[in-house]
This record gives C-alpha cells, sequence and structure tokens, in this order.
C-alpha cells in the first residue's frame, strides 16, 4: 500500500493531510507545539538543531505552500530513484517516511515529519556529493580526502532555492564521466535482464587463420559485446583479427589482434562483473572533487597512463609506470595540486628505499651503489671507507643518500611536483623497456612517464611563447633548475576499472591492487545488489 502511495503522493496529496488538520491555514511555526517537536527531534543532531534555530524553527517541508510542497514532491521523487545513481533503495526507506507524513495529524506529528524529511534529505545529499562509503576505511591506498559539504548549509541551500528538483538533480557530479557511467549501468541492466552476452568462449590461443566451433563462439561472443557486425564466418578472418583488437584496446591488453589467455578471461567477463566495476566507479567519482573547467592531471592507475585534460577535453595522453603489486609500494590514489617541475633533478632517495634496500647491500659491500652519495645531517659528504655500516639499521641509519643530476638518474631528466605528505610525484626514468609492457606496476609508488619531455612542453606552453627550446635550454646546461607553474594544475590520482571516454566504448581494467573488490564488498554490506539480487 505505502509503496503504491510513494509513487503517487504529490504536492496535492500532501496538502490534503495537511487540510486534515484544523491549523492548515496557518503557517506552523507560528504553533509553539510545533516547534518544540522540532527540537526534539532534532536534538540528537546538532547540525539540524543548529539550522532549525538559526532559521528560528521555519519549516522547510511541512508549510501548506507552493515551494514547499514542490520540495515534498521532489524530495520523495528523488529517494524513489536513487537506483539510478548506482544507490539502494532500502537505505532511505521512503514508505516508512511516506507512511509518517500520511500519518500527521497535529502540529506536533508535522514537526516530527519535519525533522524527519531533513535527516533523510541529508542522507541522500550527502551519499551523492561525497559518496556513501569513507575510502580509507577500505584500504590503506585510498588515502583520498573527501571534500563533504557542511550539512545545515545543505539544508539551507535548498531551502533558499527555488526549484527544488533542480537542485536535487545538482548534487550528484556534474561531470560527464559520471553522466556516462550512468548510462552505461543503465544499459548493464538491461543486459542482464535479457540474459547478457550468451555462451562464453572456451579458454585457448585462438589466432588469425584458425577456424573451427570455437572460433564462431569467439566471433558470437564480440558480435554480442558490439565489436563487430553479425556475420556466419567459422574462420579467424581479417573482421574477427580487427574486432579482437578492438576489443583489446578498450580494455586495456596488447592490441596483437590474437586472442590468447588474458583477451579471453576479459571477453567472458560477464555484465554483472562489469557492472561492479561501473557501480565502483560511480561511488569513486563521488568521492572526486573535480573541476568542470580549466586544466587538470588525471592519473589512471590501473590504465597505467597520464592525461594532461582542458576543458574537459583530452588534450595529452602518455604511459606510465605506477607502483608494484606489493604493500609498501601501491601507488596511493589522492589529490592535489602540481606546483612546478624541477629539470635535471637529483634524486633523495627516500629513507625507505635507503635502509630497506641499500643498507643491507653497503654491510656486506661499502662499495654498493656507488652512484650515490652518502650525506651526513650537515649536508656534507661522507667517506664510506669511514663507516662501520653493521652497526646502523632501519631505525637508526644516520645518513641521506643523493643521485647527482644525470642521464642515469632514478628520476630521469625532469620530475613534476605537487608537494604531499607521500612523497609521490611524476617523473622521468632511465628505464624506457617498462613501457612496452602490458602491465605496468613496477615502481616504489611514484609514477613514471614514457614521455616526460612532452608533458613538460605541453605544460608549460600556457606560459612560454617557445615551450620546448625554453625547456632544452635549461636542460642543456645540467644543473637542477625549478620551474615554477604560473597557475597551479589540479592533480588526481585515480583508479578505476571502468571509464568513459568522450567516443567510442566504456574502457575496462583489470583491477591490479584489489581495491576495487575491496568497495564493492563495502558497498554490498550498504546494500547495493546486482539486478536480480536486491533483498
Amino acid at each position: 500500500m505505502l509503496l503504491g502511495f510513494r509513487r503517487q503522493i504529490t504536492g496535492t496529496v500532501f496538502a490534503a493531510l495537511l487540510a486534515g488538520t484544523s491549523f492548515s491555514a496557518t503557517p506552523v511555526a507560528a504553533f509553539p507545539v510545533f516547534k518544540q517537536a522540532v527540537a526534539e527531534a532534532a536534538a540528537r543532531d546538532s547540525d539540524v538543531a543548529a539550522y532549525y534555530r538559526s532559521a528560528n524553527y521555519a519549516p522547510v517541508w511541512t508549510d501548506d505552500t507552493p515551494l514547499a510542497r514542490e520540495r515534498r514532491k521532489a524530495l520523495i521523487n528523488a529517494l524513489a530513484n536513487v537506483g539510478d545513481h548506482g544507490l539502494p533503495t532500502d537505505r532511505y526507506d521512503v514508505d516508512t517516511l511516506v507512511g509518517q507524513m500520511a500519518a500527521a495529524r497535529s502540529k506536533r506529528d508535522l514537526g516530527m515529519v519535519e525533522v524527519a524529511m531533513t535527516k533523510m534529505y541529508l542522507k541522500y545529499a550527502r551519499d551523492l556529493t561525497s559518496g556513501m562509503l569513507t575510502p580509507l576505511e577500505i584500504d590503506e591506498g585510498l588515502v583520498r580526502e573527501i571534500k563533504k559539504r557542511d550539512r545545515d548549509e545543505l539544508v539551507a541551500s535548498l531551502a533558499a532555492s527555488e526549484d527544488p528538483k533542480a537542485f536535487l538533480n545538482g548534487l550528484a557530479p556534474q561531470t560527464a564521466e559520471y553522466l556516462r557511467l550512468k548510462k552505461e549501468r543503465m544499459r548493464l541492466e538491461a543486459l542482464i535482464a535479457s540474459g547478457g552476452w550468451g555462451e562464453t568462449v572456451p579458454s585457448g590461443k585462438y589466432e588469425p587463420g584458425d577456424s573451427g566451433t570455437n572460433v564462431v563462439k569467439l566471433r558470437n561472443r564480440l558480435i554480442a559485446l558490439g565489436f563487430m557486425q553479425r556475420s556466419s564466418a567459422a574462420t579467424y578472418d581479417r573482421d574477427l583479427e580487427k574486432a579482437v583488437q578492438a576489443f583489446q584496446i578498450a580494455n586495456g591488453l596488447e592490441s596483437d589482434g590474437v586472442a590468447g589467455k588474458g583477451t579471453i578471461e576479459e571477453i567472458n567477463r560477464s555484465p554483472e562483473h562489469r557492472l561492479k566495476s561501473v557501480l565502483v566507479a560511480m561511488e569513486r567519482e563521488r568521492w572526486l572533487d573535480r573541476t568542470l573547467e580549466g586544466r587538470e592531471i588525471l592519473v589512471n592507475l590501473t590504465d597505467f597512463t597520464a592525461k594532461i585534460i582542458d576543458d574537459g577535453k583530452l588534450t595529452f595522453r602518455t604511459r606510465s609506470v605506477v607502483g608494484k603489486n606489493q604493500s609498501d609500494r601501491r601507488s596511493p590514489e589522492f589529490s592535489d595540486t602540481m606546483e612546478h617541475m624541477v629539470i635535471n633533478p637529483t634524486w633523495n632517495v627516500p629513507r625507505s628505499i635507503a635502509t630497506k634496500e641499500y643498507l643491507p647491500m653497503l654491510k656486506n659491500n661499502p662499495n654498493a651503489v656507488g652512484y650515490l652519495r652518502l650525506v651526513n645531517g650537515r649536508g656534507q659528504t661522507v667517506d664510506r671507507s669511514q663507516v662501520d655500516f653493521t652497526q646502523y639499521s632501519t631505525s637508526n641509519f644516520p645518513f641521506d643518500m643523493k643521485q647527482a643530476p644525470g642521464n642515469r638518474n632514478a628520476l630521469g631528466l625532469v620530475k613534476f611536483m605537487f608537494p604531499n605528505r607521500h612523497n609521490i610525484y611524476l617523473h622521468d626514468t632511465p628505464q624506457k623497456a617498462l613501457f612496452a609492457r602490458e602491465t605496468r606496476a613496477y615502481s616504489h609508488g611514484c609514477i613514471r612517464l614514457q614521455q616526460p619531455f612532452d608533458f613538460a612542453y605541453e605544460l608549460l606552453s600556457k606560459q612560454e611563447e617557445n615551450p620546448k627550446e625554453f625547456f632544452h635550454t635549461r636542460l642543456k646546461t645540467g644543473r637542477e633548475t625549478k620551474v615554477d607553474l604560473e597557475t597551479n594544475i589540479p592533480v588526481h590520482i585515480i583508479y578505476r576499472t571502468a571509464y568513459t571516454e568522450a567516443k567510442g566504448p566504456v574502457q575496462y581494467r583489470r583491477d591490479v591492487y584489489g581495491r576495487d573488490a575491496k568497495i564493492w564488498k563495502a558497498l554490498a554490506n550498504e546494500g547495493v545488489a546486482l539486478p536480480g539480487q536486491q533483498g
């Protein structure tokens, strides 16, 4: 009964409920019993209580005014459609709220309804503006700081809005990424309802020239996935090869046109598996405070790329190497602001590397890693032959280690700095061969760039007439040179196993650190479920 009522409720219906009392023509805030009820109901929520005190207990929802009716209608409709955002309907218990509204018969009842609606609205608003989950509670690498809007400000802003429906619609991220993820969620749910992508492909290796039943299954699967036109050919022809390549590109695989073990594993992923990635990506997008205009740098750890985005459009992309999949090397996820680059950088060896990796080597051979300079607390170079390294441990090692600028420097010839407590930055590297690999998780946590010079030119293009000449003039000196960016640039280190681009299919990537699996488990604990699994 209540479910049907929820779907039909309008401002007129609720106005009729108000008219059932003897005071509907008088603003409810004029009655002390209403104020007392609001104060009691809000007593255990300091933010809600503070808002109503500051507003002299003026109602947001329960007045019989056109705007209050619009707010009620907009909120109930929004709560009834939270599934559009991948949020669980049961989290908001709309039926109980509507039942409380329908049962209101006194000024005190209306005061209780007033606060109940505000609390429900705030829960919904917080979930959409900053996500349901607390990242760091899920994984130690999720160090992203979530910007949460003040709860009293959220109520005040809604109360001041002349268009409640538009206001509520604007709470969710307005990025093109979020909107495209919403569309992909709808597409996948429809696919699941219709039976998915059909028969999977037996494991094996398939390549041009092959034929037979399994090649037909491969072709049919790619047709269902949308990577080729319908065909009855039983051979691995050029059309099938191109379809395999297109699929490989969309899934971050080596695009050799051969359907080997890794490619078949991804081709056989179910729409349910992909939907989990999309729902996790939507939650991650709610965590991210992105600008809709201007320049930003986006590093996607699962895609092993770094991008420069201008006004929402891709300006530059390069391959990257990210942290190795080990507990102390995985690249963290966070946002900060790039302030400068350093040309011909000195490598100041992180203490963790110096003590955990190099100190054991120095104990065995004081001349090990001879390209590194040993420096004391006064900045003076220390003669290794005068040091007994065996007396030191990770806790009492008193020296710093540095590598001079040069082609063999671990940071290459340029680094890009967005100072942060994690000591993470982007940089060049002398180890170029790693960029040819499909999975590129090898660093100690920092992000290595395949095309650091081009990356630098693009950054400098906003402030130098000839950025390439500017860069190389300083590079040729061989001296460490700091170059400030005239405009600081937001940097977002993200982790998306599902993400979109302006054109083409949604991109899917492997969960290289296992973080998305943890987030999905946390979302499921909050009530998020796949179609057919609710309840």
